[in-house]
C-alpha cells in the first residue's frame, strides 16, 4: 500500500494502526459492527472484528451486459463509473442501493436487488439517507445548466416506491450533494451547491414539510460531508474556487473555523469521538495539491494524518483521486476507507484500528 504517514499524532489525538486489506472494493455502509462493501455489483458484509473478517456476499444486483463487461477491470470500471456508489441500511434488513441510473432495492431473503426507480436526471445521487422510522431520502444530482427545478425524493415503503417529497423551484439551486439525518435534533441537514446563493446548508424536519437556512451565500457554504455530533455539525467545504476549510457550526448556531485542508473535501465520517474527513485531487489555482489526504480531529484540534499521490491516468475520464469513507453507523473502533486513483492503492479497502 503506497501511501504516506504524514503526521504523528500526539496525545489525545487518533491513531491509526492497519489491520487488513481488500483490493477491489468500495465501502459503502456500517450498520452498527457491520460493514457493507462492494465488489462490482455484488455487495458483501462482514462484523468487523480486527485484522481477520469472514465476508459474505448479500445481493447482486445485474447491470446491462455492457457493465458487466467493464466492471471487471480496474480502468475500466473507472472510466465507466461501474458498481455501487451509496447504500442505506434499514434496521429491517433491507438494502436501498445507488448505481448508475437507478435507485435499486434488495429485500430480506432476496439474492438480486430490483430496479425501484430510474433516475432520468444526472447519473445517481452521491447518498441515500435513512431515518429511525426507515424513511428514506435522496436528492437530485445532476449538471442542471439551466437551473432546472430540482426534487428530493422519498421512500416510507422500505424503497419499494418512492415519491417527490419536496422541490426546489427553479433557479433556486443547481444541485442536492447531500442529506444528512442528525439524531441529536431528530432532522434533516440539507447541502445544496454549487454558486452564489445556491450553496446552503438547510435545516429541515425529516418529513421536509418545514426547512430554514441555516448557511448559504458563499462558496464556503458549498458542502458535500457533514458529521452530526452531540455538540454541532462539522462539515468540509468543497469548492474549486477557494481554499477549504474544516468547520463545526454549533448548537448555539455559531460557526467555527477549525482548519484548513489541502482540497476539496467530499467524504466524512466519525469513530467514536474521532472524526475524518477525505479530501480529494481535483486541482485548481486554489487546491493545487496531488495527493488525497486523511484528517483527523477531536474538537478543535485537526491535523493531515495519511496522504496518497494521485496516479497518472487523466482524472476527469479515470476520476479523480480520492478516498471514499463509509455512511451508516459505526459503533466499533475501526476505521474503513477505500482509495482510487493513487499510486499503489487503487480500489484499494483499508481498515485501520482507531485509537
Amino acid at each position: 500500500m503506497s501511501v504516506e504517514r504524514v503526521t504523528t499524532s500526539s496525545s489525545g489525538e487518533p491513531s491509526l494502526t492497519p489491520l487488513a486489506q481488500l483490493p477491489g472494493t468500495r465501502v459503502l455502509a456500517w450498520a452498527d459492527d457491520t460493514l457493507y462493501v462492494s465488489r462490482g455489483y455484488s455487495v458483501e458484509r462482514a462484523t468487523i472484528r480486527g485484522a481477520h473478517n469472514e465476508w459474505q456476499r448479500v445481493g447482486y444486483f445485474s447491470p446491462p451486459v455492457w457493465r458487466r463487461l467493464t466492471s471487471k477491470t480496474k480502468l475500466a470500471q473507472r472510466i465507466a463509473r461501474d458498481g455501487f456508489h451509496a447504500l442505506a441500511v434499514l434496521p429491517s434488513g433491507h438494502l436501498i442501493g445507488a448505481v448508475a441510473g437507478a435507485i435499486v432495492t434488495l429485500a430480506p431473503g432476496e439474492a438480486s436487488f430490483r430496479v425501484t426507480h430510474k433516475v432520468v436526471r444526472g447519473t445517481r445521487p452521491l447518498h441515500i439517507t435513512a431515518t429511525p422510522d426507515a424513511r428514506l431520502l435522496w436528492g437530485e444530482y445532476f449538471d442542471n445548466a439551466h437551473r432546472e427545478e430540482v426534487h428530493l425524493y422519498s421512500s416510507v415503503d422500505y424503497g419499494a416506491t418512492w415519491q417527490i417529497a419536496h422541490t426546489f423551484p427553479k433557479g433556486a439551486i443547481r444541485h442536492v450533494h447531500n442529506m444528512v439525518y442528525d439524531e441529536w435534533e431528530n432532522c434533516l441537514w440539507i447541502l445544496t451547491g454549487d454558486y452564489g446563493a445556491e450553496c446552503q446548508i438547510l435545516r429541515a424536519s425529516v418529513d421536509l414539510k418545514q426547512m430554514e437556512v441555516a448557511m448559504s451565500g458563499n462558496q464556503q457554504a458549498r458542502a458535500v460531508a457533514m458529521v452530526p455530533t452531540p455538540e454541532g455539525l462539522y462539515f468540509a467545504s468543497d469548492t474549486p474556487l477557494e481554499e477549504n476549510h474544516l468547520y463545526r457550526l454549533d448548537r448555539s448556531g455559531k460557526l467555527n473555523e477549525l482548519s484548513a485542508l489541502s482540497s476539496s473535501s467530499i467524504y466524512g465520517c466519525r469513530v467514536g469521538p474521532a472524526i475524518f474527513f477525505s479530501t480529494m485531487v481535483e486541482p485548481s489555482e486554489a487546491n493545487p495539491d496531488s495527493h488525497v489526504r486523511l484528517y483527523a480531529g477531536r474538537g478543535g484540534s485537526w491535523r493531515p494524518l495519511l496522504a496518497w499521490k494521485k496516479d497518472r491516468w487523466p482524472m476527469r475520464l479515470f476520476q479523480y483521486g480520492n478516498a471514499f469513507l463509509p455512511d451508516g453507523r459505526n459503533q466499533t473502533n475501526y476505521l474503513a476507507l477505500t482509495t482510487i486513483a493513487v499510486q499503489g492503492a487503487d480500489l484499494v479497502t483499508t481498515i485501520f484500528r482507531v485509537s
